[in-house]
C-alpha cells in the first residue's frame, strides 16, 4: 500500500459514522448566526435568483434547463468561522426532499461536512451532518477541545439550500470570517466534478484541492451536462480565475470534444490573456480492462481531446496544461461506486493526478 493510500484510508476511516451528536445547550442557550450575513466561498456570481445558486439569474434560458436546474445545488460551496465552541450546532433546509440518491448517501447528497484547522496549520475533517429531512437542526459536533480555531463547513453537494445558521453557546465566542478575496480555480465539468459520488460534501476532489493548494474552488460541475457549451464558457469568462480546469469528456462523445474544445479555449484565451486553462481526459472506466465497449469510449474521446490540445498549442495557444485520463483512478479499479463515478477513495486519486499539474500551473 502506498503513502498516499495508507493517508486516505486513516483520514477517512471514521468518515461512516454519524455524528449527531447529543448535546449539553438546550437550543435557547445558543447564539445562531446567517450565513448570509458575511458570505459564502465558492461562490462565483452575486446576482443570483437564489442566494445559494452557483449561475447568475440571467444564465436562465442561456444555458440549457438542465444546466440551469443543477446550478441551484450548492456543490462546492463553503463558510468559514473561527470559535472556542465547546459544540457546532447547524440550522439549515435543503430545496429537493430526495436526500440521497441509489448510488450516494444523504451525508454527501444534502448534509454538511465540518473541517477544522490543527496545531501544524493543516485542514483535518472532524464531523459530518446526516439529515433526516428538509429542514434539519442539531449539533454537528459536541465534546470539542474548546481550543479556539478555524473551521469550514462545506454545503450539500446534489442539493439546493435554502439557508444555513450556525449556533454556538452563547457563553463561547463565534467570528465570522469572510470568503477569501484569492483568485479561485474553477472546474468546469460533469457529475464527478460536482460531486458524485462523494459520501461527504468535503471529499470531491475540487474541495480536497482547495485544502491542499490553500486555493478558493468554484465549482461548476452539472451532473451529465458538462459539455463544454460556449454559452457556459462565456459565465466561466466573466470569473477572474487563478486556473481554469475543463473537464467535459466523461459527457462528451470523439465529435463533440472535436466541435467544441477549440472555441471554448479560445474564448476563455481571449478574454484572459494569461489565465492557464487545464485540459482533462476523461476517466478510465472501471470494467474498460475487460468491456471493449467501455475501452472504445475512453479511446476515441482522449484521441479527439489530445488532437484538439496539439492543434491549439501549434497555433500558438500558451499556458494550457493537460491531465491524463487513465492517471485519474487506479489499476486495482476498486475506486468506483458504479464502474464511472468515483468514491472517497477515487476522489482522493483524482487529486493526487491533479494536484502537481495544478501546481505547475499556478506557478506560470
Amino acid at each position: 500500500m502506498n503513502v498516499s493510500r495508507r493517508t486516505f484510508l486513516a483520514a477517512t476511516s471514521v468518515a461512516v459514522v454519524s455524528i449527531q451528536t447529543r448535546t449539553a445547550f438546550a437550543q435557547n442557550e445558543l447564539q445562531w448566526s446567517d450565513v448570509r450575513d458575511w458570505g459564502i466561498e465558492g461562490k462565483g456570481f452575486t446576482e443570483t435568483e437564489k442566494w445559494f445558486d452557483r449561475l447568475p439569474s440571467k444564465a436562465k434560458g442561456v444555458v440549457t434547463d438542465a444546466v440551469w436546474n443543477l446550478s441551484r445545488h450548492s456543490a462546492g460551496m463553503l463558510v468559514r468561522f473561527e470559535t472556542d465552541a465547546a459544540e457546532i450546532h447547524v440550522d439549515y433546509k435543503v430545496t429537493s426532499s430526495n436526500l440521497a440518491m441509489p448510488h450516494m448517501p444523504a451525508t454527501g447528497v444534502s448534509g454538511l461536512d465540518l473541517y477544522g484547522v490543527d496545531p501544524t496549520g493543516a485542514w483535518k475533517w472532524i464531523a459530518v451532518y446526516a439529515p433526516k429531512a428538509q429542514e434539519n437542526q442539531g449539533a454537528i459536533i459536541s465534546g470539542l477541545d474548546g481550543v479556539r480555531r478555524e473551521y469550514v463547513i462545506y454545503l450539500p453537494l446534489y442539493n439546493g439550500t435554502e439557508h444555513l445558521r450556525i449556533g454556538v453557546p452563547k457563553s463561547q465566542s463565534f467570528k465570522p470570517l469572510a470568503p477569501r478575496s484569492d483568485k479561485p480555480i474553477v472546474f468546469y465539468g460533469t457529475s464527478i466534478t460536482h460531486g458524485a459520488c462523494a459520501s461527504r460534501p468535503g471529499m470531491p476532489h475540487p474541495s480536497i484541492l482547495g485544502r491542499r493548494l490553500n486555493r478558493p474552488i468554484i465549482n461548476l460541475g452539472f451532473s451529465g451536462n458538462g459539455r463544454m457549451d460556449i454559452e457556459v464558457g462565456r459565465l466561466l469568462s466573466e470569473l477572474d480565475a487563478a486556473t481554469y480546469v475543463i473537464d467535459c469528456l466523461p459527457n462528451m462523445n470523439a465529435a463533440e470534444v472535436k466541435e467544441k474544445t477549440a472555441p471554448l479555449v479560445n474564448h476563455l484565451r481571449s478574454t484572459h490573456p494569461e489565465t492557464p486553462i487545464v485540459l482533462v481526459e476523461d476517466r478510465s472506466y472501471s470494467g474498460s480492462w475487460a468491456i471493449p465497449s467501455q475501452k472504445a469510449r475512453n479511446d476515441s474521446s482522449r484521441q479527439a481531446l489530445k488532437s484538439e490540445y496539439q492543434k491549439l498549442l501549434d497555433g500558438g495557444v500558451k499556458k494550457l496544461h493537460y491531465i491524463d485520463g487513465e492517471s485519474l483512478l487506479g489499476n486495482d479499479r476498486d475506486d468506483t461506486t458504479d464502474g464511472s463515478h468515483p468514491s472517497d477513495l477515487g476522489f482522493f486519486r483524482h487529486a493526487d493526478a491533479f494536484e502537481p499539474v495544478l501546481r505547475q500551473a499556478l506557478s506560470n
